[in-house]
């Protein structure tokens, strides 16, 4: 539980310093919002000779939730970090990505960067990095449905399709 509250510590920290401004924040662009959706994990996912995946992958479906912030930049970018609580059968954790978001148009939206995720009891390792690839469909302006692919660097960490709905409060 030391580490859940030291990570969610540290990329608050990372966001603060980050943002940190003499500007109002009622006249800053800083959107929050809720997000939610199902997850499908790829476990002993092996990589054929021609780039594809094997021909068996053990394929585990569960949820996830959470919360975000959505930092303006410039007109066409912004910082998205991130908090997610995961569930997957037994298997739980936080995942924190902090994402540089692209407006492509009005509607459209990808994200990218790295996270950073807690494993409770799976791994003996609990802290692993993974990187995410992401889009967002906005429906209206507060309602989106995004789509997210998080790609494991070590051979024991899962790779994961994310499909679900954000709020912007």
């Amino acid at each position: 539980m030391k580490k859940v509250v030291l990570i969610t510590f540290l990329v608050c920290s990372i966001c603060q310093l980050a943002f940190a401004q003499d500007v109002d924040i009622k006249d800053s662009d800083v959107k929050f919002g809720i997000k939610g959706g199902l997850n499908l994990t790829f476990f002993k996912v092996a990589e054929g000779i021609n780039g594809e995946f094997g021909t068996d992958p053990e394929v585990e479906t569960g949820y996830y939730g959470g919360v975000f912030a959505d930092f303006s930049v410039d007109d066409n970018f912004n910082i998205q970090p991130e908090l997610l609580y995961i569930g997957l059968n037994d298997f739980k954790f936080i995942n924190a990505p902090i994402y540089l978001k692209y407006t492509v148009d009005s509607n459209f939206d990808i994200l990218l960067g790295p996270s950073l995720n807690y494993f409770f009891d799976f791994f003996s390792n609990k802290l692993k990095i993974r990187a995410d690839i992401s889009s967002a469909y906005n429906i209206t302006s507060a309602l989106d449905v995004h789509l997210k692919y998080t790609i494991g660097f070590q051979e024991i960490t899962p790779n994961g399709l994310f499909i679900g709905l954000g709020y912007r409060l």
